[in-house]
């Protein structure tokens, strides 16, 4: 039986902004994602039997149809049926490093990797684009998942423009291992809140969104200038998670607070907060400057950095 290791970064948003309303139901975004260094390993094996298996060493992560990498397998089945039935059923071990439920694309990039493994599995020879608009059907990061390095995001983030990819700024990121923000309850309650600033007109909302493109936070990434792009961090869901949620924003202020932080910001619809820095050095030191300012083991703090990929293969047997 064949297989293969994927490696599945997580990723973080740079920029967030909500336009409005789409006739889907979902929002219309502009973001700016961005793939780090800390990531999971996907194994993707053949078995005999025509079934689908996931396994995974984080107790929090389903194995059942309602984890997105057996969704992703099952999507593979029904698109490939004969190759499905050629190779038979394949199992998933997940060996889980991203946080969970923490805003970084955890599960969007465990499926992002099973599309990848099971494409290499089956002998498909399908294209990254090809990939990209099957994880589309999956959810909004996958396909940035699968592509990884900086992208702009429009649409509901399946839309993917790719930038110049960001090399070693170094990261730190903070999350509380028992705290979960609802992406469904935060764009909700944006929508509450900020909804009379919605744009209503579909043109407009596509034109709104294309002007990220020639934004200030662009600008700064194509001059691959670490100082600017952290002054020009920005995401909507900031407004109404950091009020609701007294531990992120003390994150946040506690970055803030320490010297060499480029910038720093709540990634995606958290809990997870990051900061941006300059060398490897001081953001370790900024680790443990936070670990002394909050004295609570249910803390977890990462010392990563940006890279210029997506799933990449480790290993193949």
């Amino acid at each position: 039986m064949r297989s293969y290791t994927l490696i599945a970064p997580a990723k973080i948003n740079l920029y967030l902004e909500i336009i409005g309303d789409r006739p889907d139901g979902y929002h219309e975004l502009a973001m700016i994602l961005q793939s780090i260094g800390l990531a999971d390993k996907v194994d993707v094996r053949s078995i005999s039997t025509d079934s689908i298996r996931v396994h995974c060493n984080h107790p929090q992560v389903p194995t059942d149809k309602s984890n997105l990498a057996y969704r992703a397998a099952e999507l593979m089945a029904r698109q490939f049926p004969e190759a499905f039935a050629k190779y038979a059923g394949v199992e998933i071990t997940i060996n889980k490093q991203i946080p969970v439920a923490a805003g970084l694309a955890g599960g969007s990039t465990n499926a992002a990797a099973v599309l990848v493994g099971i494409d290499l599995l089956w002998k498909l020879g399908l294209t990254q684009s090809e990939l990209e608009e099957l994880g589309g059907t999956l959810g909004s990061d996958v396909p940035f998942c699968v592509a990884g390095g900086t992208a702009i995001a429009t649409g509901r983030g399946e839309q993917l423009s790719p930038l110049p990819s960001l090399d070693s700024i170094y990261i730190v990121l903070a999350k509380y291992r028992s705290l979960e923000v609802s992406t469904a309850w935060a764009y909700k309650t944006y929508r509450q809140q900020f909804g009379n600033s919605y744009i209503r007109d579909s043109d407009n909302l596509a034109a709104r969104a294309s002007t990220v493109h020639s934004g200030a936070i662009v600008k700064t990434i194509l001059d691959k200038d670490a100082g600017e792009i952290a002054q020009k961090l920005h995401n909507d869901l900031e407004h109404v998670v950091l009020p609701a949620y007294p531990q992120v924003l003390q994150l946040r202020e506690v970055f803030a607070n320490q010297e060499g932080v480029l910038g720093t910001m709540m990634s995606g619809s958290g809990p997870t907060v990051f900061a941006l820095f300059e060398s490897q050095q001081q953001a370790e030191q900024v680790k443990l400057q936070v670990r002394e300012a909050i004295l609570d083991e249910d803390l977890e703090l990462f010392v990563t950095r940006t890279i210029t990929h997506g799933i990449q293969v480790g290993s193949s047997v």
